[in-house]
């Protein structure tokens, strides 16, 4: 029996990764080994009876006595904190879910890595803060990285049998949230409640924002780097609004390789958790007559400099993605706790950069974990005064 863990299993991919699992017979088909969300301890012990997992932990120490009383009975061990949810990552499966947001989500896929099987990564940050050091990590284990994220999916898929010294560029695509067609200065004077607006998904704030922003694309067009290799200047993103086509490949001969789908999560989880063959996925099959046309424009990096920013990084590599992302996390908390504008979220960022990047850290290829940690650390810090600054400039 192929065994499983889920690592974020109450977020929105957790949920979509469950919803097949079951589909596909649930725990008569997979032994799963563990399960892992927050503070939603009511779903995580559902999940946990539904699937009847071996160990279920969540984020939060406070909330394990919670999780303990719900799974009662049940034959499942409970734990709380995040070294519980590191030490469920060092027990092995077959295949692994990769889900927590944020860094936090780094060190479980990593430990997962090191047991060589395969980890659907849906955590972009576990790419754009230690990209050479996780790939490393899959090859000298003879482990599989498998891409959640739709886009990135795309391309894996488009890219199946080819020889990628043909690729001339890889094209992601962007929906370009609530504010694609707002003028420069209506985007500066912005609400939270605005920028979380997504007009195609209903999704967490925080990922909303980042859309919004761009900063998710920003992180996107970093993990194409990492995960494919492909040099930055064939790397691009172009804004699609119908979110129908996920990415393209642009070959030597002058074709493009389109992959489309559903705007549905599903869909690129499915792909994972069957491959290497393909297995039916409950997704919405597309109509191209109803959907009658595809449009395309290019981003305006003058309302998105998230995406100037991450060209930066790709091209300075080593640890400076970690530092991209640390700060791009505390920008996102300051402008949610109304503190800065969203305008100044890049501008903290970017000042970040700036500021760190004469540290002996910032262009190093990472050769342990602690080290993307001391980075995440220090930007953090950094990022924290711009965005202190910044406040008391409004």
């Amino acid at each position: 029996m192929r065994s499983l863990s889920i690592f974020g299993a109450t977020g929105s991919i957790g949920e979509s990764t469950f919803d097949l699992v079951m589909r596909k017979g649930g725990p008569e088909a997979f032994r799963t080994v563990a399960l892992t969300g927050g503070r939603n301890i009511r779903r995580l012990a559902e999940m946990a009876r539904a699937l009847k997992a071996e160990l279920a932990v969540t984020a939060h120490e406070d909330c394990l006595p919670a999780l303990r009383e719900a799974l009662a009975g049940t034959g499942t061990e409970a734990a709380g904190g995040a070294q519980a949810i590191a030490e469920a990552a060092d027990r092995p499966a077959d295949w692994t879910m990769s889900a927590i947001v944020g860094a936090a989500g780094l060190v479980p896929g990593m430990r997962a890595l090191k047991h060589g099987r395969t980890l659907a990564l849906a955590n972009k940050e576990s790419l754009v803060t230690a990209g050479q050091l996780l790939m490393r990590t899959a090859e000298e284990n003879g482990a599989t990285i498998l891409p959640v994220d739709s886009e990135h999916s795309a391309v894996f898929q488009a890219l199946a049998g080819e020889d990628t010294a043909c690729v001339e560029r890889v094209i992601i695509t962007a929906s370009g949230g609530p504010f694609r067609d707002w003028s420069l200065e209506r985007i500066r004077a912005c609400t939270v409640a605005e920028a979380q607006a997504h007009p195609n998904w209903s999704m967490g704030q925080r990922i909303s924002i980042d859309s919004a922003s761009m900063f998710n694309k920003a992180l996107e067009l970093i993990e194409t780097r990492e995960f494919f290799g492909f040099e930055p200047d064939r790397i691009e993103a172009v804004v699609h609004p119908q979110s129908i086509v996920h990415a393209l490949v642009g070959f030597c001969d002058g074709g493009l390789m389109a992959h489309l789908g559903p705007a549905d999560m599903r869909h690129a989880i499915g792909f994972a958790l069957n491959w290497p063959g393909r297995g039916e996925v409950p997704v919405a099959r597309i109509d191209l007559a109803q959907i009658a046309s595809l449009t395309f424009q290019k981003p305006d990096e003058e309302r998105f400099p998230a995406l100037r920013l991450a060209r930066n990084v790709m091209a300075a590599r080593g640890l400076s993605g970690a530092a991209f992302n640390a700060a791009k996390e505390i920008a996102l908390d300051h402008f949610i706790a109304g503190r800065i504008g969203f305008l100044d979220m890049a501008a903290v960022v970017e000042e970040t950069l700036a500021g760190v990047s004469a540290d002996p850290l910032f262009g190093k290829v990472p050769d342990a974990l602690e080290e993307v940690l001391a980075m995440d650390h220090l930007a953090r810090k950094a990022a924290e005064e711009a965005a202190g600054l910044r406040q008391q400039k409004r």
